[in-house]
């Protein structure tokens, strides 16, 4: 973190920076009341370690002034002369925490330890509770690619390996970033996901990095960037092969030298990050392109996770729908919707262009559309069972003058009759291909010679 050293007395300032720096932090001093505002006021101090007493000001009154202005400084109050009032003024004026000197270095580095902690969860409270409320179970894959794509996640989480996850558009390159950051040690801070294709090329360096106070029109108030943000935690950098050279190559020098300095600053910062990648693009084919620096390709494929389309993983489709209805049921506190069998068999053989984010939002639809407590064919997008009915059933025509009701009778005929065959004209067997009850075999047999012969 960024700490802000501010005592009259020299001596003591030389003596706490040392030992702040030799934690790890990041350090800067001031010796007055005057000189600490100049510094406060770029709004990348994290922590102000504040004299009470000085001689151009009241350390109190710094706060309170500061406290106002929205920098995001957590002060901590420093005195030779304790006292219950002194330190309930500080505590009332804004100030975090209150110490009494002399100051031993391992009860400042605990507490400097205790407010990252602080500022950490808070960063994270909100993304917490919106993971949480989404993610209302466990999910288990059933696929081989994907059981072994979550053993390399359990396995590079732990690490502070670099990782670069690559996959189609929808098939959750951010969820497994998320679970990378959850199963890590650096689970308690935050974790910072951005799309570097959705900012502005202009802004980019600002985005990353922060700015200063002034650094260009319209920059009124200091800003932190991402990195600085994403602090002993993670950051996502989602569809990275979108960002042009130019910031590749800084990208590059912040993770090799992990120190960032704000647009128009002169204060350089460590910052301990680690970073998660991902894309849907090709980068080894933009490398050679020259689109794309080798050096940072191989820098972020360090480790590196594929997630399969999933058209190649149909054993995860069943269980993503039942996953799917199973938190829509929690969402709405009711009993979870059960589905048609032929409506699940039409969803499984589906090519899913748009993936597991496609699958979610026509699980949605058909969830709002059900009558009853089961989904069926009428409740998916007529597209889907078209696109179905033309690869698996040729035999039923398509026809302009015959309406969606008819069709989908055609195919639940169709696939009845396939199951019947696949089951040597065994009932039994078939109604649990079919997945359905005997009684509604028969029934449904009756329903189509009922229709076949009117």
């Amino acid at each position: 973190m960024h700490v802000l050293v501010i005592d009259d007395e020299a001596a003591i300032r030389q003596i706490l920076a040392s030992a702040l720096t030799k934690a790890g932090h990041s350090v800067d001093t001031a010796s007055g009341v005057k000189e600490a505002s100049a510094k406060l006021v770029r709004g990348d101090v994290d922590v102000a370690l504040c004299d009470i007493m000085m001689p151009d000001g009241n350390g109190v009154e710094l706060v309170r002034s500061f406290r106002g202005s929205g920098i995001d400084t957590q002060f901590v109050m420093v005195t030779a002369f304790a006292s219950m009032e002194t330190a309930v003024e500080a505590l009332r004026a804004g100030a975090t925490d209150y110490m009494v000197k002399p100051i031993r270095n391992e009860e400042l580095l605990h507490r400097i330890e205790q407010i990252g902690s602080m500022r950490g969860l808070k960063a994270e409270n909100q993304a917490l509770r919106q993971m949480v409320a989404r993610e209302r179970g466990v999910f288990h894959f059933g696929s081989r690619s994907m059981v072994e794509m979550e053993r390399l996640v359990s396995k590079v989480a732990v690490t502070d390996s670099t990782v670069l996850v690559t996959g189609e558009s929808g098939t959750g390159k951010g969820v497994t970033a998320r679970n990378i950051h959850e199963m890590s040690p650096r689970s308690e801070f935050p974790f910072i996901p951005v799309n570097c294709g959705a900012i502005p090329e202009n802004l980019l360096e600002s985005e990353f990095f922060g700015h200063a106070k002034g650094a260009f029109t319209g920059a009124d108030r200091a800003r932190k960037g991402l990195f600085t943000q994403a602090d002993r935690g993670t950051l996502f950098l989602d569809e990275i092969g979108e960002l042009p050279l130019h910031m590749q190559t800084k990208l590059l020098h912040v993770i090799e030298d992990k120190e960032v300095r704000p647009l128009g600053g002169e204060q350089v910062r460590r910052v301990d990050v680690r970073i998660v990648a991902a894309t849907n693009r090709n980068l080894a084919e933009m490398v050679k392109e020259g689109r794309f620096r080798e050096d940072l390709y191989f820098r972020l494929a360090m480790f590196h996770i594929h997630i399969p389309p999933l058209r190649d993983r149909k054993e995860d489709i069943a269980r993503l729908i039942h996953f799917v209805l199973q938190n829509l049921a929690a969402g709405h506190g009711k009993k979870a919707l059960e589905l048609d069998p032929i409506a699940e068999e039409i969803l499984v053989e589906f090519g899913w262009p748009g993936n597991v984010r496609e699958l979610e939002n026509v699980i949605n639809r058909a969830h709002i559309l059900a009558d009853g407590e089961r989904i069926t064919l009428m409740d998916l997008p007529p597209d889907i069972a078209r696109s179905v009915q033309k690869r698996e059933s040729p035999g039923i025509e398509i026809a302009s003058n015959v309406g969606l009701r008819e069709q989908l009778r055609r195919l639940e005929s169709e696939i009845i009759a396939r199951a019947l065959r696949d089951a040597g004209g065994d009932r039994r067997l078939a109604a649990q291909k079919l997945d359905i009850g005997l009684s509604s075999l028969y029934r449904k047999l009756e329903e189509m010679e009922a229709n076949s012969v009117g």
